[in-house]
């Protein structure tokens, strides 16, 4: 099973059944797809596969994620007209990796938000013209109770520092199950599981192939982008994420995504004192 990876000390490569093949470009090698043959051994310590230019998310893509944004919304016919429409939900989640971290890295919770969860998803990642050439899992972080003030307000809701996260591998077409099963978990540092739940792909309301014409029509979509595509996990009304938990993904075939739990505004990026500018 080919596996994209890189590590924690810049390398990227491929991790396959016989160990690790490292590759130059970690794109161009997705784009050329493939099982390379490997004899080295399989690296640790693994951190974001891929710097994508930009993270777009599908919303609403599962009927679980209806019913959840229609009872915590004010408007409540808007998430079940898209459910039903021809044009999906997309929204820009991220540009630069600004917002995006890897395994380990932490995930943020807004100062102002008090209902914050996890959104675990099947991410994909598109080469030249769209193609899907390869998959992740996803954490697409939401502040429920902001999205659910005013549907307006979905940028606030879904663009902060730390609000998503991808990994930990990127696993090529050609080596895709069926249909992904994503489990997701919230843990508390002492280990209580805190909520647990799992779905799979094969209950998505639209495919991927539907999901990526939409979001290239008209639209330059730069060859690395990540197209999230929807959840079909949303945790209890009495759930929110705080500093100090963790959350766990696991998808099929692409392994275990960890995150601490922090504030966001701890991610931020530190000024830079007046004696060195």
């Amino acid at each position: 099973m080919a596996k994209l990876v890189r590590t924690a000390d810049g390398r990227s490569g491929w991790v396959t059944d016989g160990g690790f093949v490292p590759v130059d470009d970690p794109l161009a090698a997705l784009e050329r797809g493939g099982t390379p043959a490997a004899d080295a051994a399989v690296p640790d310590n693994l951190v974001l596969p891929l710097d994508p230019p930009e993270v777009w998310c599908a919303g609403v893509t599962y009927e679980r994620s209806r019913k959840a944004r229609a009872e915590e919304t004010l408007v409540q016919d808007v998430y079940s007209l898209v459910y039903d429409a021809d044009r999906p939900e997309l929204f820009l989640k991220d540009a630069g990796g600004r917002r995006t971290v890897g395994p380990a890295e932490a995930i943020g919770v807004r100062e102002e938000s008090t209902w914050t969860v996890p959104e675990p998803e099947l991410a994909l990642v598109l080469g030249r013209a769209g193609r899907i050439v390869g998959a992740t899992a996803g954490n697409d972080v939401t502040s429920r109770d902001i999205e659910g003030a005013n549907p307006l307000y979905l940028p606030q809701a879904k663009v902060f520092a730390g609000a998503c996260a991808l990994g930990p591998v990127i696993l090529t077409p050609d080596e895709w199950p069926a249909e992904f099963e994503i489990r997701c978990r919230i843990v508390e540092a002492n280990g209580t599981v805190v909520w647990e739940g799992e779905t799979s792909t094969a209950r998505m309301k639209r495919s991927f192939d539907e999901l990526v014409s939409w979001l290239v029509r008209d639209n330059p979509v730069a060859p690395g982008t990540v197209l999230l595509t929807g959840t079909g996990l949303v945790p209890p009304d009495d759930v929110a994420l705080r500093p100090g938990q963790r959350v766990e993904i696991e998808v099929t075939g692409i392994g275990s995504l960890e995150n601490p739990v922090c504030a966001a505004s701890d991610l931020l990026p530190k000024e830079r004192s007046s004696t060195n500018v």
